[in-house]
């Protein structure tokens, strides 16, 4: 089992800045992507950004295209979801996953396809 652990998030002004975090416990596993969902009040849990650790590769959805930016630390195994320009539908859970099991990258924001899972850190927007 793998255990992902979340950092950051808070709570910010529409317009605002916040990052979150994400690492394994484990440090001989290396997952081959990482990504994080969110979870929003009255929504179902969606994609929001992944990337490919093998050569870094990011993904969006269209929401956070342009706004939000995953990067990667690769010394310490972890990914890092800076986001800007906040807006109040931002608000939400945000969960960490590892370990893609999808069969191309245009599934990369799927979530079930993705094993590994944190226990999530709230992001909150305010107008």
């Amino acid at each position: 089992q793998v255990q992902l652990v979340e950092s950051g998030g808070g709570s910010v002004q529409a317009g605002g800045s916040l990052s979150v975090s994400c690492g394994t416990a484990r440090n001989n596993y290396r997952p081959n992507y990482f990504a994080w969902f969110r979870v929003t009040p009255g929504k179902e849990r969606e994609g929001v950004a992944a990337i490919k650790t093998a050569d870094g590769s990011p993904y969006y959805t269209g929401s956070v295209q342009g706004r939000f930016t995953i990067s990667q630390d690769n010394a310490k195994n972890t990914v890092h979801l800076q986001m800007n320009s906040l807006k109040p539908e931002d608000t939400g859970m945000y969960y960490c996953a590892a370990g893609f099991l999808g069969g191309s990258a245009a599934d990369a924001l799927k979530q079930e396809d993705y094993v590994y899972w944190g226990q999530g850190t709230q992001v909150t927007v305010s107008s």
